[in-house]
């Protein structure tokens, strides 16, 4: 009997190399595994790259995501300097600028999630952060449990750790045509492992898309932009407001956001009709990525709309002390999305798993997602 080619046989094989397959191999090799990350693109292009590298805790729905998140902020915190991924900064401030938007934020800090944040007055806030401009701001809440990682680099950088540091093995431009664990047949030839998890965001009609089907997923388009502020400009931590309260479910679960959704719902009916929130990190180069925007289908045209940008700039410059304001650069994300659940683990059989992210959490979540995973099998 002939002895199996080692190169080809794996303890865990990973479909799909973006941050939640990467958790995935982490985690797994953590463990001792043997484990190959196969990726259909030549590198990472998808949501992993185009989001704003914001390890979010504060305002996770409560339960699991918020437990995962901080796992995964603690495991950031571990693995990004052993892969040289810098933290560009660290901490939220988000200013209520509705007095029915203080109240969520107080019902908040009421919560076991609000635990190490503080709820600032303006003055100071003003002092703590004074980017902001905080004309008729009700309050500021401050979170220390934020990271900010430049996401365009970050998901490069810890693929290479991982095959350096690891060995996990990268198969990059191969696509998955079949998974039958422990069969995995490529477009270039076929693996075998004990394990699959396959990681494969918005390929909704792939892999296992039958049983994809039977969740109700669609898709959720994004837009974004990269701002460049003037010259010596400096963000105190990531920045949000009033709409993200409305949005995150930490938030927008309490009781006390039903009235201020109904507020925001009269007073600016059309950034929720193009689901805006304000969210802005600044990087290295001193740019602020700025967005977002959510527009949901089976299959979202593929192009930015201006007024949206429009309305995301304003509410920029209504947060933050900017003299300048030039667009740099445009782009759209694109995710899986549910109604019932922000992260779908899908049980093919015993040996398979299926892993997505439904809720845009993926660099907030991932690396907690992978340890429940792994850890339950």
């Amino acid at each position: 009997m002939s002895t199996p080619d080692s190169s080809s046989h794996f303890d865990l094989v990973v479909v799909g190399a973006g941050i939640v397959g990467l958790a995935h191999a982490y985690t797994a090799a953590q463990r001792g595994l043997k484990v190959c990350v196969v990726e259909r693109d030549a590198a990472c292009v998808g949501a992993s790259v185009r989001n704003f590298g914001f390890i979010t805790v504060t305002g996770q729905g409560a339960g699991d995501t918020w437990r995962r998140a901080r796992r995964a902020r603690e495991v950031w915190g571990e693995v990004a300097p052993r892969a040289g991924i810098a933290a560009v900064h660290h901490g939220l401030y988000l200013t209520a600028f509705r007095a029915q938007a203080r109240r969520v934020l107080e019902a908040f800090l009421r919560t076991p999630m609000g635990e190490g944040c503080e709820l600032l007055e303006p003055d100071e806030a003003a002092h703590r952060a004074p980017a902001l401009r905080l004309d008729g701001a009700q309050a500021v809440l401050y979170s220390p449990h934020e990271m900010r990682v430049e996401s365009r680099t970050a998901i490069g950088l810890l693929a290479r750790w991982l095959a350096e540091a690891h060995g996990v093995v990268f198969r990059f431009g191969e696509a998955v045509l079949e998974v039958a664990t422990p069969r995995v047949r490529t477009a270039r030839g076929l693996l075998h492992a004990e394990r699959v998890v396959v990681c494969t965001n918005t390929e909704l009609h792939g892999l296992f898309a039958g049983r994809l089907a039977r969740h109700g997923l669609r898709l959720c388009q994004l837009q974004m932009l990269r701002v460049v502020p003037e010259p010596g400009f400096r963000l105190p931590g990531s920045v949000m407001a009033d709409l993200s309260l409305v949005r995150y479910h930490g938030y927008s679960r309490l009781p006390e956001a039903a009235p201020l959704l109904a507020q925001i719902r009269q007073e600016d009916g059309e950034s929720l009709e193009h689901g805006i929130h304000l969210i802005v990190v600044q990087s290295a180069d001193g740019s602020l990525v700025v967005g977002d925007s959510h527009h949901y289908g089976a299959a979202p045209e593929p192009f930015a709309r201006e007024r949206v940008d429009e309305l995301i700039l304003q509410h920029l410059r209504r947060t933050l002390q900017l003299r300048e304001c030039r667009v740099s650069e445009r782009w759209v994300g694109l995710y899986p999305s549910s109604a019932s659940t922000d992260c779908l683990i899908d049980q093919p059989d015993d040996a398979t798993r299926v892993v997505l992210v439904t809720s845009g959490t993926g660099a907030s979540t991932a690396f907690g997602i992978a340890e429940d995973v792994l850890g339950a099998w």
